[in-house]
């Protein structure tokens, strides 16, 4: 089973940046769909990103597009998201996710990713 680190969450103030990392082990992310998901208090999980195994293509939730950039090192195992101009909208905890299939296209749907990491807290004031 997968094991995905979260790391890099905090506080911040709206129009600031933060930087989050998923440092996967027991998956391979160069051939399993890797997505960051966030759940903020009282709220469903929301879908935020994701990128391909294949060839790195990504996806992101309309209300990050722009603002948002998730990246991989598939040498290092790490997923990156790079947040900027957040909101406080965006306050929420942020989970690295990864599917049990490999070599399949990356979900927007939360509950399509099987193994999640602990979370990382991220904290937007206005």
């Amino acid at each position: 089973q997968a094991q995905l680190a979260e790391s890099g969450g905090g506080f911040v103030q709206a129009g600031g940046s933060l930087s989050l990392s998923c440092a996967a082990s027991g998956r391979t992310i160069a051939i399993y769909p890797m997505g960051w998901i966030r759940q903020a208090p009282g709220k469903e999980s929301e879908f935020v990103s994701a990128i391909s195994w294949k060839d790195g293509s990504t996806y992101y939730a309309d209300s990050v597009k722009g603002r948002f950039a998730i990246s991989r090192d598939t040498a290092k195992n790490i997923v990156y998201l790079q947040m900027n101009s957040l909101k406080p909208e965006d306050t929420a905890v942020y989970y690295c996710a990864s599917t049990k299939r490999a070599f399949i296209i990356p979900s927007m749907r939360p509950q399509d990713y099987d193994d999640w990491g602990q979370g990382t807290q991220v904290t937007v004031s206005s």
